[in-house]
C-alpha cells in the first residue's frame, strides 16, 4: 500500500513539474499574458509603443518629415531629359522597391517588363532612351550596390554614352 502511495505522489509531483515547465514556455515573465484581459482591450492595441507595465517606452518613433513632406509630389517630365536614378541601399527593402518601381509606376509610358527577363525596358514616349536608371532597367551599369559617390560619377557617363553628342543635355 505504501509503495502505491509513493507512485501516486511521484506522479503528482511529475505532473506539477511538467505543468510549471509548460507554463514557463507559454507565459514567460511574471504575468501570463493569456490571463490578462487588459491585453485584449482596444486601448492596449491602439499604441504598439506602450509598454505592458506602463513604464515609459524605450523606443519613441521620431520622424524628421512633416505630413506635407510625405505627401509631396514631384514634377517629372518623362518627355524631357528628366531621369530617375534609384540608389539601392542594402537591407532596406531596395530590391522589392526597385521591382515595384519598374512594374507599377503610373506614368504616361511605364516600363515594359516581360516574363523571364531580369531587366525591363523603360523608354520615353516615342524615343529609345531610358527615363529610369536602376538595376531593373539598365542592369548593374555602375557596379553591384553602387553608393552615392559611385553613382554621381558613373550615371552621367553611362547615360551620355548612349546618346548622340548633339542630343546630350547640358548638366
Amino acid at each position: 500500500m505504501e509503495d502505491r502511495s509513493h507512485k501516486v505522489l511521484l506522479a503528482l509531483v511529475m505532473l506539477f513539474l511538467f505543468a510549471v515547465i509548460v507554463l514557463q514556455y507559454v507565459c514567460p515573465g511574471t504575468e501570463c499574458q493569456l490571463l490578462r484581459l487588459r491585453a485584449l482591450s482596444p486601448a492596449a492595441a491602439a499604441d504598439p509603443y506602450r509598454a505592458e507595465d506602463e513604464t515609459p517606452a524605450r523606443f519613441v518613433p521620431r520622424f524628421n518629415f512633416s505630413a506635407d513632406d510625405l505627401l509631396r509630389r514631384g514634377d517629372f517630365n518623362i518627355k524631357g531629359d528628366d531621369l530617375i536614378v534609384f540608389l539601392h541601399i542594402q537591407k532596406t527593402g531596395g530590391t522589392t522597391f526597385g521591382r515595384h518601381l519598374v512594374r507599377n509606376i503610373q506614368l504616361e509610358q511605364p516600363c515594359e517588363c516581360r516574363a523571364g527577363q531580369k531587366k525591363c525596358t523603360c523608354h520615353r514616349p516615342g524615343k529609345r532612351e531610358t527615363w529610369l536608371f536602376s538595376r531593373f532597367s539598365t542592369g548593374w551599369s555602375c557596379g553591384l550596390h553602387a553608393d552615392w559617390t559611385e553613382l554621381t560619377n558613373c550615371v552621367p557617363s553611362v547615360v551620355d554614352s548612349k546618346k548622340e553628342v548633339r542630343l546630350r543635355p547640358s548638366r
